[in-house]
């Protein structure tokens, strides 16, 4: 018997356990007509970002960081393997044209809400800066936006100190009327990160905002509640918006912005858990991660588990 028994073969197969459904396997490319229970839409856009950012990347790797996870959740008790997820695949981005770049987003976005293949859609960015696109997609089609953003960031930059930058997108919709600053509420705003002016500029607009002491201070599914009844009367439907440098620096080591006194892990996922059992919640971007600063596709594993969760409700 030979001594190399064990030792496999250079170019066979991996091992795969007949027990074993990886979450990859989920992943169903769009055709026509196809029905799932969530949409996912990659906008690899990062051009814009006020610093240096490879978020553009991040679509595939959250894509290729659900392959570390089963469909089994030992919590729950519950199996999603017969779930689908409907991939639209990524956004062609332009090569030079931020605009343009702009343009291809809130038209993508636009068509596929318009086909109505899954309940949920989810859309994988890029940095924040294409919030602004998807959400005048969905205004467009669904009617009055609320928004729930999960941020370290106000993300309310004037944008001409620098154009339609990740810093801006949540400006640009309530001055070009896509959004009125009532129906905006941000949770887990972070001392030290933001300046006193964006700030200043919330409260005038009459931007809700929660900071990560409110997050210390009551439970993360009483804000998002809280949120929800806010929102429910005014709008038609209630986007999620992701950033996910909302995550303490320890958890998100792949986002351009970290910083330390931010959100754990199971807090966020607990908050888009508790956000998506309400029936107008239909839409939620997951934004700024940086697969090249990432430390063992650690930021990109969290936004796959997220993505992963909303399909157990």
């Amino acid at each position: 018997m030979s001594s190399f028994q064990h030792i496999k073969p250079a170019g066979k197969a991996q091992f795969k356990d007949r027990y074993t459904t990886k979450a990859a396997e989920l992943l169903t490319t769009y055709t026509d007509g196809a029905k799932g229970d969530i949409a996912i839409l990659g906008a690899p856009l990062s051009k814009p970002s006020i610093s240096h950012s490879g978020a553009s990347f991040a679509p595939d790797a959250i894509r290729r960081s659900l392959n570390s996870f089963t469909t089994y959740n030992i919590e729950e008790e519950t199996d999603i393997s017969s779930k689908t997820i409907i991939d639209f695949g990524d956004i062609a981005m332009h090569p030079t044209s931020i605009e343009e770049c702009h343009q291809r987003i809130y038209q993508a976005a636009k068509e596929i809400a318009q086909t109505e293949a899954a309940p949920f859609t989810i859309i994988l960015g890029g940095d924040h800066s294409i919030t602004t696109s998807t959400v005048k997609a969905i205004k467009e089609t669904k009617g009055t936006v609320g928004i729930i953003q999960l941020d370290a960031h106000h993300d309310l930059r004037n944008t001409e100190d620098g154009g339609p930058t990740n810093g801006t997108p949540f400006r640009r919709l309530i001055e070009e009327g896509h959004l009125k600053g009532e129906h905006l509420i941000q949770i887990g705003i972070r001392n030290y990160a933001n300046a006193k002016a964006y700030h200043d500029y919330a409260i005038e607009n009459g931007v809700t905002v929660y900071t990560m002491k409110d997050v210390r201070q009551r439970p993360i599914t009483d804000l998002i509640e809280s949120a929800l009844h806010q929102l429910d009367p005014k709008v038609d439907t209630i986007y999620l918006s992701v950033d996910m440098d909302v995550l303490d620096q320890a958890y998100a080591p792949g986002c351009p912005a970290i910083g330390p006194g931010g959100m754990d892990p199971d807090t966020l996922s607990e908050a888009i858990q508790t956000a998506i059992l309400h029936h107008k919640v239909q839409t939620m971007d997951i934004v700024e991660i940086d697969p090249t600063l990432d430390i063992r596709d650690m930021t990109s594993r969290i936004a796959s588990l997220l993505v992963l969760n909303t399909l157990i409700n």
